[in-house]
């Protein structure tokens, strides 16, 4: 943060504490946030060629922002991502403005770039199950076998983060029929915990070389420290390759097959949107691929003018 004035490196970090005490902004995001905006307060300077204080922050203008965008455009960041530092910058100005008492005009009225929204790649339920079923092939020791196995599963079972299913102290074992998932931005949700899940986190801490006490990890790595997410997206890896699935079969995906899967079922969206923890329900329907035979099998049987 060196070409950024006292006054402004203060005021970014007392926001990031204000957005990860007051408003529970996870860890990533708020890395995320101060890498985004720490990018533009250093570009702002450069570009007025002068140290950047709070009022002369106040001042930015259209052509300001425009140069930024173009800058960022440049460095071949994508639509998507600039999109995302956009963002965060408009969000720190709204709290700045507040504060300080100016005008954040120009910064909020600068428009985001369009993208295409990527839709999330669920698997079928047989490609979910051969994955898991894949999963437990990849290592020869028993006991990492059984972890990966019982870690997918939640994934898929539980439709849990893998942030959330690695989050998991062993004193949550054995794991209830319904289990609290503290998730995003400390949002808590009930969850159901499918029989498939409790058998293989049970098979696993069975198998576990280490001592699990109730204040530790769950879900240990090969030299019995917390796990990590890449683990699991190595080995995902290497099973969909050998299945011959798609490089979007991700940790992820397998969330995103648990909507699909709930909905297909006949679910509907705002028991799922409850269940995945979104805050919005437009959340959940990005996470949802019904294709349109299902939805005109639904409308069919279920609307007094159909037929």
């Amino acid at each position: 943060m060196s070409l950024i004035s006292p006054a402004a490196r203060d005021a970014l970090q007392t926001w990031l504490e204000h957005q990860k005490s007051l408003k529970g902004a996870a860890s990533n995001t708020i890395t995320a946030y101060q890498g985004d905006v720490t990018e533009f307060l250093a570009f702002i300077t450069g570009h007025k060629a002068a140290p950047q204080g709070l009022t002369a922050l106040s001042d930015i203008t259209v052509s300001d922002m425009r140069a930024w965008m173009a800058n960022t455009r440049s460095a071949d960041v994508g639509p998507r991502s600039l999109a995302r530092k956009l963002s965060a910058v408009k969000a720190f100005y709204r709290w700045l403005a507040a504060r300080e008492g100016f005008e954040p005009t120009a910064v909020l009225l600068t428009r985001s770039p369009k993208f295409t929204q990527k839709l999330p790649r669920p698997l079928a339920v047989d490609a979910a199950q051969d994955l898991i079923d894949c999963v437990e092939l990849q290592s020869q020791t028993p006991w990492i076998a059984a972890r990966d196995v019982a870690v997918v599963t939640l994934l898929w079972g539980c439709g849990l983060r893998i942030s959330e299913a690695l989050g998991l102290t062993a004193g949550d074992a054995p794991l209830p029929q319904v289990m609290r998932i503290i998730g995003k931005g400390g949002k808590e949700r009930i969850v159901p915990v499918v029989d498939a899940a409790r058998d293989a986190i049970s098979a696993y801490i069975n198998l576990c070389p280490f001592a699990l006490n109730d204040d530790q990890p769950m879900f240990r790595g090969v030299r019995g420290g917390a796990l990590s997410p890449r683990a699991i997206q190595k080995v995902m890896a290497s099973a969909r390759m050998q299945l011959g699935l798609p490089a979007t079969a991700t940790p992820h995906a397998m969330r995103h097959s648990f909507a699909t899967h709930l909905l297909n079922a006949g679910g509907d969206l705002r028991s799922i949107q409850e269940l995945l923890g979104h805050a919005s329900l437009s959340t959940t329907q990005a996470y949802t691929a019904v294709d349109t035979a299902r939805l005109m099998e639904v409308y069919d049987r279920a609307h007094p003018k159909a037929g």
